[in-house]
């Protein structure tokens, strides 16, 4: 699966996601685009966007995009704290549908 790491999430947590082809938003130069910017373009080449803006649901009408959002709630973004979501993350990913949110906490 194509999955995007939003800028707010260290890249680094693409090793938690193996047998997975994972990309972050800063690695490809798409630093600074807005939400809806970001979707647009990331529904181009990715199945899942994963995320600590929980909030986009609320941004953003996301049944008009063809990829998935997955939410992390975690105390921050630092990788101490997203990391041990990561494999919840692998057991959602079979799941998600385009165009839904989903909240890993």
């Amino acid at each position: 699966m194509n999955i995007l790491l939003d800028e707010k999430l260290d890249w680094r947590l693409r090793r938690d996601l193996p047998d997975h082809a994972v990309e972050a938003v800063p690695l490809i130069g798409w630093a600074g685009l807005k939400n809806g910017a970001l979707l647009r373009k990331a529904e181009e080449r990715f199945e899942v966007l994963v995320t600590m803006d929980s909030n986009m649901v609320h941004q953003q009408n996301l049944a008009q995009f063809r990829i998935a959002v997955i939410a992390l709630q975690a105390q921050s973004n630092r990788l101490a704290d997203t990391r041990p979501l990561m494999s919840k993350v692998l057991a959602v990913l079979a799941s998600v549908r385009p165009g839904t949110l989903t909240v890993v906490s």
